[in-house]
Formats: structure tokens, sequence, C-alpha cells
């Protein structure tokens, strides 16, 4: 069950504090300032060096084309002493979800919400246990974005955010709608994680393959590999009695049919898993061609723990993990080959 955003004409509850500058925080949060909302940015010294030279810049696949100038941007590299704001957006690598949330417990009052917009579905109760003081909110977020030069961030899919239903998120619905990033609210956001996994199993298959998310997916061996991930973590999740929300127009057992059919059926009955500008790629792929750390733990890592604890075992996803934590200790931007036919 859930709900849509209720719009009002009310001001926004209170600034809002944006914990992890990266792609989405950028995005989401560069949306709600520009719809009039306070928003205060933390991130890493070199991501802010950036911003503060070329200002936020917001684009997507329906037209969006925003401009934020540096001078209008707040931006820190820690929590500003004395904060106080509405609503936090958690939005850091999972590797660094419990220390930020010890900080942001040390730092802002008791009680504050928070809301995980990372991938997993660990997240949340990782930071909660890590900041019982705060207020922690599982969510989701449905759509890609992708950054470019000069302060470019481009959402290059459709989708929307999704949360575990709040009274404090109630507030906030309409203001979401507003900076056009609806939010719906789910009474169990759960499944719905679980889901949102199982997509972003495609995530280490495009950055291994060094293409473009529609490049890649147009790719028949390149999808063979994705539905075998899925079919495994499929058998997975049915014998650990999870059933994750559908995602797609298809059923999850028959997208893993329709992944594995010749490229020009695939491109008939998956139109709409196509529709993404040629902008688009996985956040992972961003992170091996910087030599960053990757979420892999909270994706194929969570697929193998989960059939750990019903004594089973996920030999595919257990080596995507393997292959992806290779490249990543090699610290070696990943070469893009030629697409396949």
């Amino acid at each position: 069950m859930s709900t849509s955003a209720n719009l009002s004409g009310n001001a926004p509850p209170g600034p809002v504090l944006v914990m992890g500058a990266g792609s989405i925080g950028c995005f989401v949060g560069g949306c709600l300032q520009a719809a009039g909302v306070d928003v205060d940015f933390v991130g890493r010294s070199q991501r802010l060096a950036q911003l503060q030279l070329s200002g936020l810049h917001l684009t997507d696949q329906d037209g969006r084309d925003q401009h934020i100038p540096a001078t209008r941007l707040r931006l820190h590299e820690q929590v500003p002493t004395g904060a106080q704001p509405s609503l936090v957006l958690l939005c850091v690598k999972s590797g660094a979800t419990a220390h930020t949330a010890r900080d942001l417990q040390q730092t802002l009052p008791a009680g504050t919400p928070v809301l995980s917009l990372q991938n997993g579905v660990q997240n949340a109760p990782t930071a909660q246990k890590a900041a019982p003081a705060l207020k922690v909110v599982p969510g989701m977020v449905a759509f890609n974005v992708a950054q470019g030069p000069d302060g470019r961030f481009h959402r290059g899919t459709a989708g929307q955010l999704a949360a575990q239903d709040t009274p404090a998120l109630r507030l906030w619905q309409a203001h979401f709608a507003r900076a056009g990033l609806p939010l719906v609210l789910h009474t169990q956001l759960r499944d719905v994680q679980w889901g949102k996994l199982l997509l972003n199993l495609n995530n280490p298959v495009n950055a291994l393959s060094g293409l473009p998310l529609r490049t890649q997916l147009q790719d028949r061996a390149l999808r063979r590999e994705l539905a075998a991930l899925m079919e495994e973590a499929l058998d997975v999740m049915a014998h650990a009695g999870v059933r994750p929300a559908r995602m797609t127009p298809l059923p999850w057992r028959l997208l893993v049919r329709v992944l594995r059919l010749p490229t020009p059926m695939f491109r008939v009955l998956a139109r709409r898993m196509l529709r993404m500008d040629h902008l688009a790629r996985s956040s992972m792929a961003d992170d091996l061609a910087h030599g960053r750390p990757t979420e892999i733990d909270g994706l194929c890592g969570e697929i193998v723990r989960l059939a750990h604890t019903s004594g089973r075992s996920a030999p595919l996803n257990s080596a995507m993990a393997a292959r992806i934590l290779s490249h990543s200790t090699a610290c070696r931007p990943m070469p893009a080959p030629p697409p396949r036919t």
C-alpha cells in the first residue's frame, strides 16, 4: 500500500541537510533547492571544489535544465555546527553509513529524521543502530543519475523516490513533488528495496562493460549475464521467503526470460526498460572509473549473505562480487570496449 504526494502551498518544514554530495545527493538536493528549499551539502573536498567552480547544473531526460550558481550553494566538509535540519538525506556509499550516522548523532538534535537514499536493504538499519537518537527512515531512488562535466548531474531514466511512510515525510511530500521528485510513501518498503536490489544487479555488469546503460542492455551476452545473476537471486529470495516487489511491467521470472531473447525481440518486449538516454550509466561504473570503493557488498554481497542464512550458496553473485572487488582494489579506470552486435 502506498500514498502519493498531496500538493499544498505551505512553506517547507525547514532546511535540508544532504550527507554525501555525490550524484544522488547533488541531484535530489539541487532539485529541492531549485524549488525553494534551503539546502546544505556535505561532501568530499574534491567534489565541493568542483561545485565551487561551476555551481550545480541539473538536467534530465524530460527537459529539465536548471543551474544553481556556486554563490548560492552552501557547501561543507562536515556537518555545520549548530545545524538543525528538518530532514537529512543520507546519500553516502554503504561503507560509510555507520560512521556517518554516528557523526550526525553527535551534531544534530535527537529525533532528527534521516532519509536513507542508498542502494541495498541494510543501510537504514545500520544507520539506526549507529545513531539510535535519530529517526532513520529507509528510502529508495528508482532513477539513475550520472555526473557530467562542469557540475552537471543528469537523470537519464524514469522513476520516483520511495520511502517508508512516516508523519515527518508526509510533511515533505508536496515539496518533493514541487521539485519534480515525486515521493511515494509505503507502509511496507522492504519488498520494494529487494525489488530495486534485483534491478541493481545490473550495476556490476554495466560497470565492467564500460558501456552506457542503453548500449549495454542491447548486448545479448551482457543481458544473459544479468539474467543469470537475477535468476540466482530470485531462487535465493524464494527459498528465504523474500517477495521482491515488481519494479517493471514484466513479472520477475518473465523478465529473466526476456533478457535472454535475441536483441530484436528484446527491443520490442522491453521498450519501457530501454527508455533512457545515452548519458545514463551506473554509479558503480563511475566508482570503478575513478578508483573509488563500490557498493558491490550491498548488492551481490547481500544475495550471498541471504543465501547463507538459509544454507544455500549464490556462486554467480559471489563471483561477480569478487570481480568487482578485484577491479576496485586495482584502482584503475575501466576501458570502454567497442559494442558487440
